[in-house]
């Protein structure tokens, strides 16, 4: 019961759909209930932004392509759920009465207009987890914005899900420490994972490391949680620091990996590179972050 209630930012993409999946099977481990939140763009937000020069039936026009290309892509995106449930043994729950009766996961769908920064980040702190496709270019940008606001907006955890359907999660845990108001958070929005997991592995190292506790303080942490841990120390790789995690993390088969994000600024880590960034653009693992 300890992640009851789960919100998915839906996209129409191949990684919408992989992060369906990678929803329903939190869910099953959780018997919790994830709704799927796809937001239309707002056609009424597009006025602002024509500019000047512009006719009243120009933009007219524009607010009309806008409201017809949002419809369409809702209605794809509901497509896509509607053939995700079709067959599988999972209950449609509206309420959170239906919700509680039910024997297992549970699911339920919903389009609204807006901005899906805004919508989704405030909607994400009714939540205890939000579950985020992976961030990738072109059509699926906007999922990158969902991230984004969730880890800076929400106050609530963010699970990325990987491009590809994992096979298990949470069975063996990697937590990336570097004394971090980050990462501690991290850690422990992580609890109910790690005290499920039949492994947990501590991950730290010199030029990661920031002002703060050390490995020793976090294993002494966990331990007064009851969850004996192995502290690990990883050299980054081609002086990329997140390679070296990601790295590490494969060695110990992790299935899941735990870490606070941007520790430096967002702006710093898009314009130099950095941890959080790499570990977004390259994992193959679920990702539980925390800002």
């Amino acid at each position: 019961m300890a992640y009851r209630r789960l919100l998915l930012p839906l996209t129409g993409t191949a990684a919408g759909e992989a992060a369906l999946n990678t929803a329903l099977m939190v869910a099953r481990i959780w018997h919790s209930h994830v709704h799927c939140l796809h937001v239309r763009v707002d056609a009424r937000d597009v006025a602002p932004l024509a500019g000047e020069g512009l006719s009243g039936a120009m933009i007219e026009e524009m607010m009309a392509a806008t409201e017809r290309e949002s419809g369409d892509r809702a209605g794809r995106v509901r497509q896509l759920f509607d053939r995700f449930v079709e067959g599988k043994d999972v209950t449609i729950a509206e309420t959170a009465e239906t919700a509680n009766k039910a024997d297992g996961a549970t699911l339920s769908f919903e389009s609204v207009a807006g901005r899906e920064e805004d919508l989704v980040a405030q909607r994400s702190r009714l939540y205890d987890l939000a579950i985020v496709p992976h961030p990738e270019g072109g059509e699926d940008v906007s999922s990158s914005d969902a991230l984004h606001a969730v880890l800076f907006d929400s106050g609530r955890p963010v699970l990325i899900a990987p491009r590809a359907v994992p096979a298990s999660i949470g069975t063996r845990v990697c937590c990336a420490w570097n004394g971090s108001a980050e990462s501690a958070a991290a850690i422990a929005a992580a609890l109910p994972w790690l005290h499920q997991a039949s492994a947990v592995q501590v991950l730290y190292s010199p030029d990661y490391q920031r002002r703060g506790p050390e490995v020793t303080g976090i294993l002494s942490y966990l331990r007064w949680h009851s969850i004996e841990a192995e502290a690990k120390e990883f050299r980054p790789q081609t002086k990329e620091v997140g390679a070296g995690l990601l790295g590490a993390a494969r060695d110990f088969s992790a299935d899941l990996l735990c870490m606070g994000a941007y520790s430096h600024s967002r702006l710093r880590q898009l314009i130099l590179g950095g941890v959080t960034r790499h570990v977004l653009e390259n994992a193959d693992i679920p990702v539980l972050m925390c800002r």
